[in-house]
């Protein structure tokens, strides 16, 4: 018995001996595995970026194609991606679903770029990283290509500390015997219908901006140019001095900006898996033999900044496009920004600029309620015309225009602040959510963003509340026709549905409006009720 036990005993370690032998290779075999699929996609991951370089300053990162030095990716330091987000935003991007760079090159009877079959030179460089270091006043990042008869070409970015514009500066060196001819092209491409990662305000109607191509020409100081055009083969083509092109969105803008004397030919065209594309090409220029010429170009790429895209280039500060109300958004906008820089918090400057545009109003809002009153009071009189002349649609008009006449009212007045306060409204939405500084910009508490909406809802529900009180205190008694009052008393919650929509920051104008509304209702009512 005990020697089974034994037996049982020794054949159970061996057993256990041979099974951890046998897991052991496998974990070695595992970790070999594992070991070689990790060097497999670093070596992947190596081949991919071999051909590319990255530079770095202190507000913008780039990743450049050395297969036609073309910007495939480019993040916005200064931004966040989103809200809460620690990545920061990125603009320019090369991916299996979304495609947007800013492409440039020579091309013509001599240049090396070929976009048409993708004949494109591959320049080499000295680094993989380049970096603008603290107290350098430029970053000069150049690469370089020999073409077959021995003419050498140097492309270099110059980048320069917080600020988004880049100079592209072609160097050719020809040491050839003959006379090469060549043009200059910058283009921008965009894949037109977006992955859901980067369509944040699809189900925001009010958060909907302009999204696609723009130029500008001698003619044309800013033109928009849709993506949809671009799809149906409506193509641009437009021969200017100057002028530049450009791919917008909210807040952000890609802009290529000819550096070179001449027509530049703008055009549109539509690319392979649904791109579009906008570029423009200089006119031919010749580079003698055994001779350099230098051709430059500018880039921008970064938030749209009006007062530094305005140094840029001219009506390049246009692409904050505030609308059909540019004219007041635009002045609205630097009163915002005085107050900003007196306040240091954009809510509290929305706040104290409806102050502003209150007083201002205040003679028509006072002509408003008094109109409003003295109608009030009139009822009575209307009331017995209308019994009068029911069925004299003709005279009942006459003696209506009769008694206004007499007691000096204008039954219009009562409309008039209301058309002027629209405009300012709209014109304030828009600079809500087209100035790039109003994005992701806090109030207090809860608000945390003041271009977008309300998380909790919580300012739309309180100015439902303000627009209720001012019903109240206006009264809706005068009004005869029971379909017209429903529809008043049922105005503040048609607003306060569509208002949970709207930016944050606009329903804040709106509901400190409401409230300035309540007190003048009250001063002006209460005074016209002392002077009867």
């Amino acid at each position: 018995m005990e020697v089974q036990r034994n037996f049982f005993i020794f054949t159970f370690l061996f057993v256990s001996f041979l099974l951890w032998q046998a897991w052991q290779s496998q974990t070695f075999l595992n970790n070999e595995t594992n070991e070689k699929k990790d060097l497999i996609v670093n070596f992947i991951h190596a081949k991919k970026n071999e051909k590319k370089i990255f530079i770095k300053t202190d507000v913008i990162s780039l990743v450049v194609n050395m297969h036609g030095g073309d910007i495939e990716e480019a993040s916005l330091l200064s931004y966040k991606d989103k809200l809460y987000s620690s990545q920061p935003f990125k603009l320019l991007e090369t991916t299996s679903d979304f495609v947007y760079q800013a492409q440039s090159g020579l091309i013509g009877k001599d240049g090396p770029d070929s976009l048409l079959n993708n004949s494109r030179p591959l320049y080499f460089s000295d680094k993989k990283f380049f970096k603008l270091e603290k107290n350098e006043k430029e970053l000069r990042v150049p690469i370089k290509w020999v073409s077959k008869n021995g003419v050498i070409y140097t492309k270099t970015f110059v980048l320069k500390p917080n600020k988004y514009d880049i100079e592209i500066e072609y160097n050719i060196f020809n040491t050839s015997k003959k006379t090469l001819t060549m043009n200059i092209f910058g283009q921008i491409k965009q894949t037109i219908n977006l992955p859901k990662k980067r369509n944040i305000y699809s189900g925001n109607f009010a958060l909907q901006t302009f999204r696609g191509a723009a130029y500008s020409s001698v003619d044309n100081k800013y033109e928009k140019y849709k993506f949809d055009t671009i799809s149906n083969n409506d193509n641009l083509h437009v021969v200017t001095e100057n002028g530049w092109i450009a791919m917008l969105q909210q807040y952000f803008a890609v802009s290529w900006i000819p550096q070179n004397l001449g027509q530049n030919t703008i055009y549109t065209s539509i690319l392979d898996d649904g791109i579009a594309a906008i570029g423009y090409k200089s006119p031919s220029i010749d580079v003698l033999p055994d001779s350099r010429t230098v051709i430059k170009s500018k880039l921008w790429i970064g938030p749209e900044i009006q007062k530094e895209m305005k140094l840029i280039a001219p009506n390049l500060d246009l692409t904050v496009d505030y609308g059909w109300l540019w004219f007041l958004s635009q002045p609205l906008f630097k009163l915002l920004s005085i107050l900003y820089n007196i306040i240091g918090n954009w809510g509290f400057s929305i706040i104290l600029i409806t102050f502003i545009m209150r007083a201002i109003t205040y003679p028509l809002t006072k002509a408003q309620y008094t109109s409003m009153a003295k109608m009030r009071a009139l009822q009575p009189k209307i009331q017995e015309i209308k019994e009068r002349f029911l069925n004299d649609k003709q005279r009942l008009s006459q003696e209506m225009i009769i008694l206004y006449k007499k007691e000096k009212i204008n039954p219009l007045g009562g409309f008039l602040p209301i058309f002027i306060q629209m405009p300012i409204f709209l014109s304030l939405y828009y600079m809500l959510i087209g100035s790039v500084e109003l994005r992701h910009a806090p109030f207090i508490l809860w608000i945390h963003d003041l271009s977008s909406q309300d998380p909790y809802y919580v300012l739309p529900i309180i100015m439902g509340l303000t627009m209720f009180f001012i019903q109240k205190g206006s009264s809706t008694n005068h009004i005869s026709d029971p379909f017209q009052k429903k529809i008043m008393n049922f105005m503040p919650v048609i607003f306060t549905a569509f208002f949970l929509w709207f930016p944050s920051g606009l329903v804040l104008y709106y509901i400190v409006s409401n409230l300035v509304t309540i007190l003048q209702q009250k001063f002006i009512l209460s005074n016209l009720e002392k002077h009867k």
